[in-house]
């Protein structure tokens, strides 16, 4: 079929390095040897500059590799700049740890060009005709609806943001583009995990080592293999020796997620476990998010620990006053700054001593977002073991509201799963399947994080301009962390209103983005919205 191939798009990924520390390994030596020095610090010019010192470097190179003394390795920086990736990959693989730092053009304020899509290279070979056309005819259904969705939530997005702004209806053709990005919001959901992505990505050196060990350990390690080849390439030609260091992949039937998929199914794929699916749908009942785990002593600790800062009694410093001299942003002006420098704070790191735990429940989509807090990281599944076959998917808000919106988002749903079904049935690889699964999909998952981190996620999260579906999963989870410590959940609000109770003016720190609502005015309990 030379026509069906003339169909799928010709982009290959584009991995450049843009940036990167001078000379990698000399610097990764130099800072192991400054650790035994009594001469001061040792430069990346000292290990190389005999031929003595550059046999010393390759030694010391050798046996902190082979012990696992690894930080050196850590001040070594690249910067890559990466075009036709796709979403599915950067959700699988690059953003699913928490050493790295990414910017990524965004679907929610930039429109989604209907040509820019991941075709994996297995579809592309002879004999794959049939499969790949079934492919293309998901991707293009789904973008075709993408483009109807466009143009058709403009109308509802608009009542609903001149229900907050009514003095700007008169001037509509002004707000026409603000307007538009929030359908954009809602329509994204229904594109596949496919669709391209371009961004800055920035990572250690000893991160780009875990790359190359671990590529294959993702949902999609043909396209995360090619991607950890062109890092490694470019960082050959900059430092051959740098790059000889960094490891060959681990195969990814030698993974313990393949080995248990393997021994307890034999040599069959895996079957979708329904129950499981069903099990935890119903453990959630209407929430997005549950708690399922905390200290119910957390109260207790968090003012202990801000005594042991301060060298304070219980005499001196009660629980009620010590958790309130951390988390009061009138006392604690930290948890009102925008830098988040609470990290660096000592009364503000007592609150590390808090965790909570949810079983979580957004789609693909909104997590993409989520996991963006890397200091609550969460147990994100092998997707394809949670697809059954059958319409699973979440609705925005702004789509669920509006009922001549919601039929057409439901009914096409209903047909994208059944062309992904078929694409499955014509002998599709889950490998391959996990591309067509739409933003809309969800990540059933537990996520953790200790209250110094949920905090500021908590925080930036309930703001009114966060995406919708991450703002209700927040609220959520504030509610539920109110239940259970009501001494430390009244304290945490949107930004607004902690700045309003820290003093800081303005209110809102959004500028010209202000969500039109007076949320520094609101109690949780009143925090809702659809755009």
């Amino acid at each position: 079929m030379p026509e069906l191939q003339a169909m799928i798009p010709e982009r290959p990924m584009d991995v450049k390095l843009v940036d990167v520390t001078d000379v990698p390994f000399d610097l990764s030596i130099a800072t192991a040897r400054t650790c035994y020095s009594s001469k001061g610090i040792i430069t990346p010019e000292d290990v190389s500059r005999t031929p003595e010192s550059r046999a010393l470097r390759d030694r010391i190179a050798r046996s902190t590799l082979q012990a696992g003394h690894l930080t050196t390795r850590q001040h070594v920086h690249f910067v890559f700049a990466i075009d036709n990736a796709s979403r599915h990959l950067v959700w699988s693989f690059l953003h699913s740890h928490p050493f790295y730092n990414s910017e990524q053009v965004s679907q929610r304020y930039v429109e989604v060009k209907p040509d820019r899509f991941y075709v994996p290279l297995s579809l592309r070979q002879p004999g794959r005709e049939r499969h790949a056309s079934f492919y293309m005819d998901a991707v293009q259904y789904a973008v075709g609806i993408y483009q109807e969705l466009l143009r058709e939530l403009d109308v509802p997005a608009a009542a609903e943001f001149y229900k907050i702004f009514p003095a700007r209806k008169s001037r509509a053709e002004v707000w026409q583009k603000t307007v538009h990005k929030k359908s954009m919001e809602a329509a994204r959901y229904i594109l596949p995990t496919a669709m391209h992505t371009y961004f800055y990505h920035t990572i250690n050196g000893l991160t780009l080592h875990r790359y190359s060990r671990l590529c294959e350990a993702c949902d999609v390690p043909e396209e995360a293999r090619n991607l950890v080849e062109s890092m490694v390439r470019a960082a050959r030609e900059i430092d051959p020796l740098f790059a000889a260091e960094i490891p060959d992949s681990v195969p990814l039937e030698s993974t313990p997620e393949y080995q248990f998929f393997k021994s307890y199914y034999g040599e069959e794929s895996a079957p979708v476990s329904s129950q499981f699916i069903r099990e935890f749908d119903e453990s959630l009942g209407k929430r997005t998010s549950k708690l399922v785990s905390y200290d119910p002593g957390a109260v207790s600790v968090l003012a202990s620990s801000v005594r042991a800062v301060l060298g304070a009694t219980r005499e001196m410093l009660s629980d009620e006053s010590a958790v309130d001299l951390v988390l009061s942003p009138a006392k604690n002006s930290h948890l009102a700054s925008a830098l988040n420098e609470t990290t660096l704070s000592r009364i503000t790191r007592a609150l590390q001593n808090v965790h909570y735990t949810f079983a979580k429940k957004i789609s693909h989509t909104a997590d993409s977002q989520d996991q963006r807090h890397r200091m609550v990281p969460g147990s994100r599944p092998v997707l394809m073991k949670h697809f059954t076959g059958k319409p699973d998917f979440v609705s925005p808000a702004l789509i669920s509201s509006h009922s001549a919106s919601r039929e057409k988002y439901e009914e096409a749903m209903s047909v994208y799963f059944e062309k992904i079904e078929r694409f499955v049935d014509a002998g599709g690889t889950e490998e391959e399947t996990v591309y067509l699964l739409p933003n809309a999909f969800p990540v059933r998952f537990y996520e953790s994080g200790d209250l110094l981190n949920l905090h500021h996620k908590w925080k930036i999260r309930t703001c009114y301009n966060a995406q919708e579906e991450i703002f209700q999963a927040s609220v959520d989870e504030l509610q539920q962390a109110r239940e259970v410590h009501p001494e430390i959940g009244k304290h945490i609000h949107a930004p607004c209103r902690i700045r309003k109770e820290a003093g800081v003016k303005p209110f809102c720190p959004e500028g010209d983005r202000y969500c039109g609502v007076r949320v520094w005015e609101q109690d949780l309990s009143e925090y809702k919205r659809v755009i």
